[in-house]
């Protein structure tokens, strides 16, 4: 089995750093994309009332790089196309909660933690079939997403 690194290669004091991953997960790679771009360098806290509020359809995630077709959605800030991917957003705050829980187990402050590092990358495409008709059969395949956070400690 290989072996998955992180993405982030920064040199940093690893008693101020938590980390959590998350492999195969079953939601859109795009709709991971645009969540993690939304709260990159936010603080944990609010970047959890945040997810809750994306999962509730209060806030929308703006789109800005997967955005074809995306309509525009009222009270987003700088940036008019958006959409509210709950399924993607409950699976990034479990592993936003995982990391959080890994700096309480390391015994670091968890009100001053803020998000170093989050990214999402495609992960393996579950392939699948529909049978048509006259024998033949059309593909119908699951994309797979791997999340990484890394949290800091602010001094």
């Amino acid at each position: 089995m290989a072996k998955n690194g992180y993405a982030y290669n920064k040199e940093v004091d690893e008693a101020k750093t938590a980390r959590a991953m998350a492999k195969s997960l079953k939601i859109s790679p795009k709709h991971c994309v645009e969540i993690c771009n939304a709260i990159r360098g936010m603080e944990v806290a609010k970047a959890k009332t945040y997810l809750e509020d994306v999962i509730e359809m209060k806030k929308s995630v703006p789109f800005k790089r997967h955005n074809k077709g995306v309509g525009h959605r009222k009270g987003q800030e700088g940036w008019a196309s958006g959409r509210y991917p709950v399924k993607a957003a409950e699976q990034v705050l479990k592993v936003l909660e995982n990391a959080e829980a890994n700096a309480e187990y390391k015994g670091m402050d968890t009100e001053k933690l803020f998000i170093e590092h989050i990214s999402s990358h495609r992960g393996i495409v579950i392939r699948g079939y529909i049978p048509r008709a006259f024998g033949r059969m059309t593909p119908f395949n699951t994309p797979t997403t791997h999340i990484q956070i890394v949290l800091q400690e602010a001094n």
